[in-house]
Order: C-alpha cells, then sequence, then structure tokens
C-alpha cells in the first residue's frame, strides 16, 4: 500500500474530529466523496485505523482524580510478568498499563473519583495482585496537555 501525504492528512482530520462526513472531508482534501471513502476504507483495511471511539468528559462522569502508579515485581520471570498482564487487564480503573526500564516494571494511569476511591482501589484491588514488590503513587495536579492525535 502506498501511504502518501493525502492518506497523512486524512488520518489528522479524523483525529480531530472522526464524525466529520466524507463530503467535509473531501472538500478539505479536495477529492471526490468516493476517493475520501476509498481511502478511509483502505487505512482501516491495512491496519493504519484501529477503531472509532467517544472522549468522554472525566469530569462530567465524575472521574477526574488521575495517578500513575509505578510497579515493581518481586522478580522478573516470565509467570511473573504474565500473571501481573493479565490480571492489570481486568482492573476498570486502569486506563493504561507500560512495561518500563529503569527502577520501576510497570506504569499505570488509574483514573477514579477521588483519593478516597484510589485508596479502596490499592487496597482492594490492585496490591491483591500476586507478585508486586512495591508501588510508587503520582497524583495529578493539572493536566496540562492530553491528546489522542498522532501527528505526521
Amino acid at each position: 500500500m502506498i501511504f502518501d501525504i493525502t492518506d497523512k492528512k486524512l488520518l489528522e482530520y479524523l483525529q480531530h474530529d472522526s464524525k466529520q462526513t466524507n463530503k467535509e472531508l473531501s472538500n478539505k482534501l479536495g477529492l471526490s466523496v468516493t476517493a475520501v471513502y476509498e481511502r478511509i476504507k483502505k487505512l482501516e483495511r491495512e491496519g493504519y485505523i484501529d477503531g472509532y471511539m467517544a472522549l468522554v468528559n472525566k469530569e462530567r462522569v465524575d472521574k477526574n482524580f488521575i495517578v500513575f502508579c509505578h510497579i515493581k515485581l518481586v522478580q522478573h520471570s516470565q509467570d511473573y510478568v504474565v500473571s501481573f498482564e493479565e490480571e492489570v487487564k481486568r482492573l476498570n480503573e486502569v486506563l493504561e498499563c507500560y512495561h518500563i526500564s529503569g527502577d520501576y516494571d510497570y506504569l499505570l494511569k488509574v483514573l477514579v473519583k477521588d483519593m478516597v476511591a484510589f485508596r479502596e482501589f490499592m487496597v482492594k484491588k490492585l496490591t491483591t495482585i500476586n507478585h508486586i514488590g512495591s508501588t510508587h503513587s503520582m497524583f495529578v495536579i493539572n493536566e496540562v496537555k492530553h491528546t489522542t492525535v498522532i501527528s505526521f
């Protein structure tokens, strides 16, 4: 597949607002509606577009307390890593989980209502996962930038 500048522009437009009509996109790109439709289908088929979703306002749903948690496992065996990753995937409060280098093994982005909810999450869910040696939590004071847009 040829991935050209028009495809990049189309992806940028869709990332900013995926509810735009093909007609609106065709006007921005100088293409026919059919050409835009075919390009979108090609980008979906080739795996450039993973899906479409709504971004929910955290404040409106009363889940505006963001915490980043560093996790250190007691050891790095394959069984411990796989087990931890499977268990953390089941935690709805965890929006993102990354296996990282450095002093800690994992970085989690957790979203809850408030400090009370975070404590309950830690005590009743996260720290009940086997093989966690230690945790270190950092609370967000202010979200300076948050985007899902990948620039080209």
